[in-house]
């Protein structure tokens, strides 16, 4: 209201008393400069309550038809408490999934903020993270799995729980949470056994440089799990040592493992890591994915596992086959490539005076026969050979690791 004077209480008594003398209202009120309505309210209320009714008073609805009733209320608060790592932006996609209506998402951080269900997160400047030896991301469901354990913990039997993880990067859907016995290879390839019977082959398996997926000292870092993955045909990329931001998105999933389940323990512990990897999947919604979840989007792969393949075909080179002590033949000649790659045939390639070894699509090294050496690849990227289904010959990136 517009008074003239700053103080606007010493304004309104003065209005008043003058408006019970009588006299012109109208010319007061414009004395004053407010309407004649606001002169008639301020009139009466210093009528009926005196000085005090001139006081300003609150400015909220006494009634409010769009607020909260104590149901709606009660069920945001049960849903957080069953989902205590979520925030309100997927509680109210849960809500909404369930009652197909839902408040907005401010409201739903007002209310469980008052429940004290919601802690602020200081905002933390994102590191520059690094790529990845080539910077291939998946496209499409199954282009790219990522592998890794998570960090361990001990149960109450005082025994390590070490969990395995498997997800497609695509979709984020979790393949595999499972606690193993060990990290030997011959534990790991039968789940992946059980992966590829379920899902089919994916086109590529990022891990980091860690057993079993890597061997430091072996031949670009081939381990006997990540060999039998080259020669279902599936491609390997690694990060870089001492860098976990580059596979930061599988990290991140180890994150919410940690908040939510480190510490099970006992005989139940797997049936716990199979209800969260559930809810993971098929209910908790996703931001990167619309708020969709992983099941939505997730297909099995259309490349099937028909089992491991004997030994390898190479289309115009010869062969021969890796013995027990990562060697080969040639020549009269004794080379020595790999223990990982024993039982495994390898290509030869010859060009010119020196000649290529192959394993798979990934160039292993060049045997030079007039010094009888062997040298290895090194990291930077090799032109390869691959023959299609059509025994086409196409030049392709093959990348090889250390």
């Amino acid at each position: 209201m517009p008074w003239k004077k700053s103080e606007p209480m010493e304004e309104r008594i003065e209005f008043g008393l003058r408006a019970l003398e009588g006299g012109n209202f109208r010319a007061l009120c414009r004395e004053y400069g407010i309407t004649a309505r606001t002169g008639y309210k301020w009139r009466k209320r210093l009528v009926r309550w005196g000085t005090e009714g001139l006081r300003e008073e609150s400015r909220r609805p006494h009634r409010s038809p769009g607020a909260l009733g104590e149901r709606e209320v009660c069920e945001m608060v049960r849903l957080k408490q069953t989902h205590p790592c979520w925030g309100p932006r997927k509680i109210r996609q849960l809500y909404l999934r369930l009652h197909g209506q839902a408040a907005s998402e401010s409201t739903f951080k007002r209310v469980l903020e008052r429940a004290g269900l919601t802690e602020r997160q200081p905002r933390r400047r994102a590191a520059k993270g690094g790529r990845l030896h080539s910077g291939r991301r998946g496209q499409g469901p199954n282009e790219v799995w990522t592998v890794d354990f998570k960090g361990w913990w001990y149960d109450e039997g005082k025994r390590r729980c070490e969990p395995l993880t498997v997800r497609d990067e695509h979709t984020r859907y979790v393949l595999e949470l499972r606690r193993l016995k060990d990290a030997r290879s011959e534990t790991v390839r039968r789940v992946f056994e059980q992966l590829f019977e379920r899902y089919g082959l994916p086109q590529m398996i990022r891990s980091d440089n860690g057993a079993p997926f890597a061997a430091t000292s072996a031949l670009l870092g081939l381990s006997r799990l990540s060999a039998w993955w080259v020669a279902l045909g599936i491609d390997l990329e690694r990060g870089r040592p001492g860098h976990p931001q580059d596979n930061g998105a599988h990290e991140r999933l180890h994150r919410d493992i940690s908040m939510e389940l480190q510490g099970v323990s006992g005989a139940h512990a797997q049936a716990a890591l199979d209800l969260w990897r559930e809810q993971f999947n098929h209910e908790r919604p996703h931001e990167a994915l619309a708020m969709r979840t992983p099941g939505e989007l997730y297909l099995p792969a259309t490349r099937k596992y028909h089992g491991t393949p004997r030994a390898l075909e190479y289309s115009d080179m010869g062969s021969r086959q890796v013995n027990g002590c990562g060697q080969i033949h040639w020549e009269n000649e004794c080379y020595f490539l790999s223990r990982s790659l024993a039982g495994w045939n390898v290509g030869l390639q010859s060009l010119g005076e020196r000649i290529n070894v192959w394993f798979g699509r990934i160039l292993l090294g060049e045997i030079d026969p007039s010094s009888a050496s062997f040298f290895r690849a090194d990291i930077r990227p090799k032109k390869a050979v691959e023959t299609n289904e059509n025994n086409q010959q196409n030049v392709t990136e093959v990348y090889t690791m250390s």
